[in-house]
């Protein structure tokens, strides 16, 4: 048996290899610190006994400071840059080609993958944590699903203003484009719940949508492979898809995405064990 474990500030994910079939188990984080009786306490809550793991693969977080071996078990501590692209690799089924991967957690990185070569292209502090904070404060739910099943019932138009609001034309793009975000929130009446959450999950998803089409379009990708938890809301994929649509890029959101750098590491301990 195999275990990798992905330490990330919201979520510690964690992905199981037995007998060449692999569960999935989520937890939350509680802490940035890591300590053996961190995994101890992971492993006993999935209910797996610690004798019969081979080797325990980490990643995320402060993981690269916990010591070699649990109880005479092997840690490997895995790169998270490698990490993700090992993961997307296995996901996505990447061959050679240049390719632009996206990791849409509580923040978000961009990782160039071809071949076996993972180049980090940087990252942005706009994530599924800013969407929970902004939650947290303008909607008292700091809940990610939550905030975005809300938004499902609201409309982001009611907030945000429009190319077409304001312009009549500007090149090829859409009058439905949003030229400024939360751009009629001082004098409208239609600042509901529903429809704030639905303009704050575009918002998050129209960021990493337009950073993510800039870096495709820089390493000459066609195509943006997504993992991470945030890019598995409704709300934020459209935001997202808004704008890589702009430059003909094409989002992939494979099943299983949010568990993206847990099968990566799971990757390279399998393969290199």
């Amino acid at each position: 048996m195999y275990v990798a474990i992905d330490f990330g500030i919201s979520n510690t994910d964690i992905a199981v290899s037995d007998k060449n079939q692999t569960s999935f188990y989520t937890l939350s984080s509680k802490s940035y610190a890591i300590s053996l009786n961190d995994i101890k306490k992971i492993l006993k809550k999935i209910n797996i006994e610690r004798s019969i793991i081979k080797v325990i693969g980490v990643t995320g977080g402060k993981s690269s400071d916990l010591e070699e071996s649990l109880d005479g078990t092997k840690i490997k501590k895995i790169n998270e840059i490698d990490a993700i692209g090992l993961g997307a690799k296995k996901l996505y089924d990447i061959k050679d080609e240049p390719t632009l991967i996206v990791s849409a957690g509580t923040g978000t990185a961009c990782v160039q993958v071809q071949g076996d070569d993972f180049n980090h292209l940087g990252g942005i502090a706009v994530g599924g944590g800013m969407l929970e904070g902004l939650g947290s404060l303008l909607l008292k739910n700091s809940k990610g699903f939550e905030i975005n099943e809300l938004g499902v019932n609201g409309s982001r138009n009611e907030l945000d203003l429009l190319l077409g609001d304001v312009v009549n034309k500007i090149g090829n793009l859409p009058p439905e484009l949003t030229a400024v975000n939360f751009g009629q929130a001082t004098n409208t009446s239609s600042i509901s719940s529903e429809n704030t959450a639905a303009a704050l999950c575009n918002m998050i998803g129209e960021v990493i949508g337009t950073v993510a089409y800039l870096n495709a379009l820089l390493i000459g990708s066609k195509k943006v492979c997504f993992i991470g938890r945030t890019s598995c809301l409704s709300g934020v994929i459209n935001g997202i898809n808004d704008r890589i649509e702009l430059a003909g890029i094409e989002g992939k959101y494979n099943e299983n995405r949010e568990f993206g750098n847990a099968i990566g590491v799971l990757e390279r301990i399998t393969k290199q064990m």
